[in-house]
């Protein structure tokens, strides 16, 4: 009988084109595949939690795969780590049961938008966060980030012409955080629609910039006119930071890396 088993994925997305598999493309899904392969010699298709954009990095990707090899988890992600390229980690691996499928299974995703408000860039954080040289009025982003909150249609926040079965989603909480010099902005639903995260971010620094009053995102959501929107934020400055489960399948407990 193949066996399931579940990663939890840490990877930089800045040289890839994504996470979902393209020819004549590099992205995270056909290395993990490739390197399964040569490990256990057989083909491993690898299931995602979320398809990342080209650039979008990763604290807490979730995958899966089946196996019919012994070898146990643990010793499988130390031999993954060995073999994959520098740029993708797997923090932990463990084998679940047939009812766990790590997109389907998905209760909540959480996402988190690092920008750097400070005057000057930095040559080192250039890849992983947005740098923002003006300051922002965060009071006022805050009250623009409540209207996010709750079930609404999200079609003005997506790639228009994306094919989606529903453009409802739930957003549970939409969170900015300011330490120093970085601002951080997490936004936590039940699912995301393409590039959903960065064009909220986008918005909000619209309205950080005083070129968007704050009530005006509760109007374009009930619009559904992407044009009303902010443009996206850059891809680098977004992490995918964690992937919930219910705790009746969950391959790890909450105190493993996964944001709850």
């Amino acid at each position: 009988m193949p066996r399931r088993i579940a990663l939890l994925l840490e990877y930089d997305g800045t040289d890839f084109a994504g996470w979902q598999r393209q020819p004549e493309a590099r992205t995270v899904q056909a290395v993990l595949e490739e390197t399964l392969a040569a490990l256990t010699q057989a083909p491993c298709p690898v299931v995602g939690a979320g398809r990342t954009d080209a650039g979008v990095h990763a604290l807490g990707q979730v995958g899966h795969f089946s196996t019919t090899g012994g070898m146990p988890a643990g010793r499988m992600r130390e031999a993954l780590n060995a073999m994959l390229p520098d740029d993708i980690v797997v923090r932990e691996a463990a084998e679940v049961g047939p009812a766990f499928h790590a997109r389907y299974s998905a209760r909540l995703r959480t996402y988190r938008y690092a920008l750097l408000v400070r005057r000057r860039p930095s040559v080192l954080l250039r890849r992983y966060a947005l740098h923002v040289p003006e300051p922002l009025d965060l009071a006022a982003m805050r009250a623009a980030g409540a209207a996010f909150e709750g079930e609404h249609d999200f079609a003005a926040f997506r790639v228009a012409g994306t094919r989606t079965a529903s453009t409802v989603c739930t957003l549970r909480d939409l969170r900015i955080d300011d330490t120093d010099d970085f601002t951080v902005v997490t936004v936590r639903a039940d699912r995301f629609l393409r590039q959903m995260a960065r064009r909220i971010v986008g918005t909000l620094l619209q309205v950080g910039r005083g070129r968007l009053p704050p009530g005006e995102t509760a109007a374009i959501l009930r619009s559904g006119d992407g044009g009303r929107a902010g443009p996206p934020a850059p891809a680098h400055g977004l992490y995918l930071a964690g992937v919930a489960y219910p705790a009746e399948i969950s391959p790890w407990p909450a105190g493993a890396g996964v944001v709850l």
